[in-house]
């Protein structure tokens, strides 16, 4: 039987906040079932459903030490969008055959806009 992870859980306390993140940034739409906390954030195409679970009193927004990176062809033209609309995102690095930025989502959480996808390696 074949195996795949396609859910990952994000604990926040800013539910709303992070439903307009990733709706408006990544083009997630958020959907709700009756009765149950989780909002599970949906991809418009093929991807990792993202749910949001209210946090408890004992965790802290952004502990985790987990990153979500999201694959984009043109990091310098995603990132200036993401700019343009507020975002505060930190510089474009350079790495093997590729390019990346971080950011922060409303939780504090590690986002990542990268071109490593799409890198031609040898």
């Amino acid at each position: 039987m074949p195996i795949t992870c396609n859910r990952v859980v994000i604990y926040t306390r800013k539910i709303d906040e992070m439903i307009r993140f990733y709706g408006d940034l990544f083009v997630y739409r958020a959907v709700r079932h009756e009765g149950d906390r989780i909002v599970e954030l949906r991809p418009a195409t093929d991807g990792l459903i993202l749910m949001l679970h209210p946090a408890g009193k004992g965790q802290k927004e952004g502990q985790s030490l987990i990153k979500l990176v999201f694959d984009v062809k043109n990091v310098d033209a995603f990132r200036k969008q993401l700019v343009a609309r507020g975002v505060d995102v930190g510089p474009i690095h350079q790495a093997d055959g590729y390019q990346f930025a971080n950011m922060k989502d409303p939780s504090g959480n590690s986002v990542s806009i990268s071109s490593r996808a799409f890198a031609v390696r040898s």
